[in-house]
């Protein structure tokens, strides 16, 4: 008979995720050992390889719930009602509350996605796919006129902008997300001259 799920099994999954993301962004991919994990998740090692056989499935599912979430809070903040340059601001300003106390997560995307095997691989990049494909059709209705060519590279710069934002943004310094989402969305549209406008 299959074994049922414990009441609380996805709250433990998640502080498992959360603690193997603190200790994989510090160590990094290679030299975190599931035993580093399990103690700093305060489970056994048996406990850490029933919620995950193997160190890639680990990082996988690490890397899968934080796209996720982030693919969720971009989907719910993209009205299309709005006029085209307020919805992508809308766009920035959930991408960057969705990094919220999540750097660690986001430090595993980085760095362990190019470690997984090619099926998981893909299926993160279908993720990350989804999300730029709508920062993409949004800057088009932004820019009907920019040459197809040059879509892809201005997207993936506005996420130069948002992806890096880790290394240097501090809560409760003297620009906030919200700040700093209207400076990126405005460095974008209109370059430096538009910005502290």
């Amino acid at each position: 008979m299959a074994r049922t799920r414990a009441a609380d099994f996805e709250d433990k999954q998640r502080a498992i995720l959360s603690s193997a993301a603190s200790v994989l962004a510090e160590q990094g991919m290679d030299k975190a050992s599931m035993a580093q994990i399990a103690g700093q998740a305060g489970v056994s090692k048996a406990l850490l390889y029933h919620y995950y056989p193997s160190k890639d499935a680990l990082i996988f599912d690490i890397i899968r719930t934080h796209l996720t979430e982030l693919d969720d809070a971009v989907e719910s903040a993209d009205l299309p009602g709005l006029e085209p340059r307020a919805r992508l601001r809308a766009l920035v300003g959930a991408v960057l509350e969705s990094y919220r106390d999540a750097d660690n997560f986001h430090v595993v995307q980085i760095n362990g996605t190019p470690t997984l095997p090619r099926a998981l691989k893909d299926d993160i990049h279908a993720i990350e796919r989804r999300i730029v494909r709508r920062f993409s059709a949004v800057l088009r209705l932004v820019r009907p006129d920019l040459p197809a060519p040059l879509l892809m590279p201005v997207t993936m710069s506005l996420f130069g902008m948002l992806n890096w934002v880790y290394m240097w943004f501090k809560d409760g310094g003297p620009v906030t997300r919200e700040d700093y989402a209207e400076i990126a969305t405005r460095l974008l549209l209109d370059g430096i001259g538009g910005v502290g406008q």
